[in-house]
């Protein structure tokens, strides 16, 4: 997983990419670790779209930031989120990217680049 993003090449991961049914985790971990490395460059953490859908998982960025001290692989972060998180509340955070999100997905991949077809 990338974490350093200075060269302007490299890029979080796609949040809609799911890790065993969470959508967003894999790129706002990836946003999270660059910024407590300082290696974030010119993303935003946490930037409204993490706050969203932080709150519909019901945890604050403070508690994230202590998971992504804690757990350093995607495994061990999924596993501490379905242990805190109730499952109607990553189906809500889900929903809410793909329903009312959907743009900002679309957008984030045409300027990293992500070719969808």
């Amino acid at each position: 997983m990338a974490t350093d993003f200075r060269d302007g090449k490299t890029f979080p991961r796609r949040g809609r990419d799911a890790i065993d049914g969470v959508m967003w985790l894999k790129r706002v971990s990836d946003k999270a670790r660059a910024a407590a490395a300082g290696t974030i460059f010119d993303y935003i953490y946490p930037c409204p779209m993490d706050k969203g859908v932080m709150e519909r998982w019901g945890i604050t960025p403070s508690e994230f930031e202590g998971a992504i001290a804690k757990y350093k692989t995607d495994e061990d972060l999924v596993t501490w989120l379905h242990g805190r998180v109730p499952k109607d509340h990553i189906a809500r955070a889900n929903d809410w990217l793909v329903n009312e999100k959907i743009e900002n997905l679309d957008r984030q991949d045409s300027e990293e680049g992500v070719v969808v077809g």
